[in-house]
């Protein structure tokens, strides 16, 4: 039986802050069952609960900074208890707290103690990849092997972007089955093109310039480069529970809500 699918409501943040509850309702009615979260759109916790609960939609997980469990974890706990979520994400690592960072050995014993105090109150602290934890140490292992080794599988769980761990240089599916039964949530992002010093500057966190075409650019899923057939089947023999949608950034001259419907249909064509 194939696992129910969500949304990253990231793919769809400028719509989700005009009007949080139509583009719920909207995501519901393409056939998403759940929804990942990036931020509450100027909302109390309580608020973003009732949105959620009348749209129908399940509150599987959020993405929280790193910065934002430091500053104050027990808020962090309280807000998304408050609004249902049984699932945690480190979504984004700046420059110094990274592997090769100057602060990235604090970085993960803030990951293991943040997962451990989420884990005592009923919830899971996962970690979301980018490619740059596909960098090998000096002992040759990828930096992200390294953290899942260092802090344990009943602390840290991992939340794999398909889309970033082949930018990376590893095999998204062969990668899910390495992780079977610590890969709760998946992340199924497609693109087209190749690795490129602008990657980043399409969501908004990199230096460099975004430029009118570029090597590397998102698509909807089943749009690009990607095997989903081949990820799918590894994530359910990985024991994976939720299929998480995600597009930083629509497909050039396509709204965010297309998207994010062209996507839903065509996993659902092949599951």
């Amino acid at each position: 039986m194939s696992l129910p699918i969500a949304l990253q409501i990231y793919s769809v943040r400028t719509d989700a802050e005009a009007d949080t509850a139509g583009t719920f309702r909207a995501l519901r009615k393409m056939g998403y069952e759940g929804a990942e979260f990036a931020g509450l759109y100027g909302k109390t916790a309580k608020e973003f609960a009732a949105v959620v609960a009348q749209s129908g939609l399940e509150p599987v997980s959020a993405h929280v900074g790193i910065a934002e469990m430091r500053a104050d974890i027990n808020k962090v706990i309280s807000d998304y208890t408050e609004i249902g979520c049984r699932h945690i994400a480190v979504p984004w690592l700046g420059a110094e707290d990274r592997p090769g960072g100057a602060n990235w050995a604090q970085t993960v014993a803030d990951i293991r103690r943040f997962g451990e105090i989420l884990r005592e109150n009923g919830i899971t602290l996962s970690y979301h990849n980018h490619d740059f934890e596909f960098a090998r140490d000096e002992n040759g292992e990828y930096h992200l092997d390294v953290l899942y080794k260092t802090v344990p599988a009943d602390v840290l769980k991992v939340e794999l972007d398909t889309c970033w761990a082949r930018v990376g240089g590893v095999d998204p599916a062969d990668y899910l089955l390495k992780y079977s039964g610590r890969c709760p949530l998946v992340h199924l992002k497609d693109y087209v093109g190749e690795k490129s010093a602008d990657m980043y500057a399409l969501i908004g966190v990199d230096e460099h310039e975004k430029k009118e075409h570029m090597a590397f650019e998102y698509r909807s899923v089943g749009d690009g480069v990607q095997d989903f057939k081949k990820i799918c089947a590894a994530a359910e023999k990985a024991g994976a529970e939720w299929f998480i949608i995600e597009q930083d950034e629509p497909t050039p001259g396509k709204a965010r809500l297309e998207c994010a419907e062209a996507s839903i249909n065509y996993l659902k064509s092949i599951l």
